[in-house]
């Protein structure tokens, strides 16, 4: 990935604001696991009873301080670790309840606990593979500064991203050269303005993209 010309220093809220942001995170991790069980239960048994393997999908994220952790989510696709480690939209790995989940986010459902151990946030920049982390400039680096997110700038902005890759020749240089940059610095200029209020605004933008489709 190409070096930036002027290295732009970022630097998150301070500890009141991080507490009050974890604080929420626990609050409404806690009570959602709770209210949201029986949808929890209907998707684990549609995702079980409807195709092979495991219900849940666990892979190694870098997380906050770049250190990795195991994200989960509700598994979509048939061959889960076989091939890129990015979806275009018309992938075939995916299945019918894949599909359906992937649309509506509930495949996203599980991270719920990954925000309730503290490996993520409800906002922050979306985690991703070491085999992309690794090609992070040290201005880009800084997205670790802060626990990365289910949701995001970056999520929102790039919420079609599956039909972006899918109209590429080559995804995974598409991603890279074009996609992942832009993203990043969306999720930098989140830093600066992390915490509740602005969590919320996003967590309510998000909602409105997934009820529109």
């Amino acid at each position: 990935m190409a070096n930036t010309q002027t290295f732009q220093r970022f630097a998150p809220p301070g500890r009141g604001a991080m507490a009050a942001k974890r604080l929420f995170d626990i609050v409404c991790a806690a009570c959602g696991l709770v209210v949201l069980s029986p949808l929890f239960l209907i998707t684990a048994l549609a995702v079980g009873l409807t195709s092979p393997g495991g219900i849940l999908f666990r892979q190694e994220r870098i997380g906050l301080g770049g250190k990795p952790f195991i994200i989960y989510k509700f598994r979509t696709m048939r061959k889960e670790n076989s091939g890129l480690k990015i979806t275009a939209s018309g992938d075939d790995r995916i299945t019918p309840v894949g599909r359906i989940l992937r649309k509506t986010k509930l495949d996203e459902l599980p991270q719920l606990f990954n925000v309730l151990r503290g490996d993520m946030s409800f906002v922050g920049p979306r985690p991703e593979v070491q085999e992309y982390t690794d090609l992070y400039t040290e201005e880009q680096r800084q997205v670790f500064l802060v626990r990365p997110g289910i949701t995001g700038v970056a999520s929102i902005r790039y919420r079609n991203e599956n039909d972006l890759l899918a109209a590429s020749d080559d995804p995974n240089r598409t991603y890279i050269q074009e996609i992942l940059p832009e993203k990043l610095r969306l999720d930098l200029s989140y830093i600066p303005r992390a915490g509740v209020v602005q969590d919320i605004a996003l967590i309510f933008e998000t909602l409105a993209v997934v009820i529109r489709g």
